[in-house]
């Protein structure tokens, strides 16, 4: 797939940079601040691919990042499944990096992609977390995280439970605010 183009001030066409959505917790933020941004590639994340728009034909973009977001907050919950002494908020770090930067990693599913150098704070569009009223819904959710994933039914109720709290949006330069 060729990606976007667009003309630039001087009227060349420049390929526009990829969004990827990158899972994460609160250790991450204060990390990515602290070295100032993620500094260990390989850097795997989700981002709206070929097959995605195929998939979902008459979604549009703004939709079709939704999604993505959504997944890869789930991959946060995951993540702060599997350490118990992390804070109950789902990170979501979105950044934009050029194309030949980015690997596909189909193995880990359709939307799975791997970024292969660091990415710099200049270089981070947002970052999505839990506000207060989903510290205890992402607490619960976190806890039944692997019985969700075999269909246990209580189990499953928790973690939609945590998917109905919407992440807050904040600005890359709020980074050093949230840690």
């Amino acid at each position: 797939m060729t990606p976007p183009t667009m003309i630039n001030p001087s009227g060349r066409a420049k390929v526009c940079p990829m969004r990827i959505y990158v899972p994460g917790t609160t250790s991450l933020l204060r990390r990515l601040h602290e070295r100032g941004g993620l500094t260990e590639p390989p850097i795997s994340g989700s981002a709206v691919t070929a097959y995605l728009r195929e998939y979902y034909s008459v979604a549009d973009e703004e939709e079709l990042e939704y999604l993505v977001l959504g997944a890869v907050a789930h991959d946060s919950l995951r993540l702060i499944a599997a350490n118990p002494g992390e804070p109950r908020r789902r990170v979501v770090v979105v950044i934009e990096v050029a194309d030949q930067l980015v690997t596909p990693d189909p193995a880990a599913g359709p939307t799975a992609v791997q970024v292969t150098a660091a990415v710099p704070l200049a270089d981070i569009v947002a970052v999505h977390v839990d506000g207060d009223a989903a510290v205890a819904a992402i607490e619960a959710a976190s806890a039944a995280t692997d019985a969700a994933e075999i269909g246990e039914t209580g189990a499953v109720e928790l973690a939609a439970a945590a998917e109905d709290h919407e992440l807050l949006w904040y600005g890359a330069q709020e980074i050093r605010d949230l840690v």
